[in-house]
């Protein structure tokens, strides 16, 4: 079972998601919930089948005291990083809650403090805490959305699938028709390796 933070502070889950696409932004969430908040559900968004991930997405909006979305969209990923762009996006995430947490509880192990909040670096923390749990959840669920929206106009890279990840689909298309304004032009893009049957 994930813990939960019992404190009269406010505690704070922080995740994103997206960080290995080599299209699209990277998303990220935070939420915070009611002190003592259990949910046997909740869990690490990779963990979790599509259907699941869906119907949590509309619990832990409806039962979080305060939730917010982060995006940094990728010709701000080439600019400064895709590392720096993860922070960013959290840094967004954070700033959009209603209320102010005195904690910020983040998944990995890195992160750019944020200005006058503690916070605490979790390895695998999706998979520990409940708030980093129902982050995951919202941040996977907004990007996969998003990109199955951009799917629609650009439906040779199978985004509607992938999600703008580096799948065998993605690259081979990108090899044949090259990229589209939507890709991370810093991220390694074509694959001299990939063979094509023209």
């Amino acid at each position: 079972m994930l813990n939960s933070f019992i404190s009269k502070e406010v505690h704070a889950g922080i995740d994103e998601a997206g960080r290995g696409c080599l299209a699209g932004p990277v998303v990220a969430a935070a939420v915070v919930f009611p002190k003592k908040y259990k949910n046997k559900l909740i869990n690490d968004s990779k963990k979790l089948s599509k259907l699941n991930r869906y119907k949590l997405q509309t619990t832990i909006k409806n039962e979080a005291i305060s939730w917010s979305i982060g995006i940094v969209n990728e010709t701000e990923i080439d600019k400064i990083n895709i590392l720096n762009a993860s922070f960013l996006a959290m840094h967004k995430a954070i700033y959009g809650l209603e209320v102010k947490p005195s904690l910020l509880l983040v998944d990995g192990n890195r992160f750019k403090a944020y200005p006058n909040i503690d916070h605490k670096c979790i390895i695998k923390g999706d998979s520990k805490y409940i708030s980093i749990a129902a982050a995951s959840i919202l941040a996977k669920t907004f990007r996969d959305d998003l990109m199955k929206k951009l799917d629609e106009r650009f439906p040779e890279y199978d985004w509607k699938n992938n999600k703008g990840y580096p799948t065998k689909k993605h690259k081979l298309a990108i090899n044949k028709i090259g990229i589209c304004k939507y890709h991370r032009k810093s991220f390694q893009l074509f694959n001299n390796q990939v063979k094509l049957n023209l």
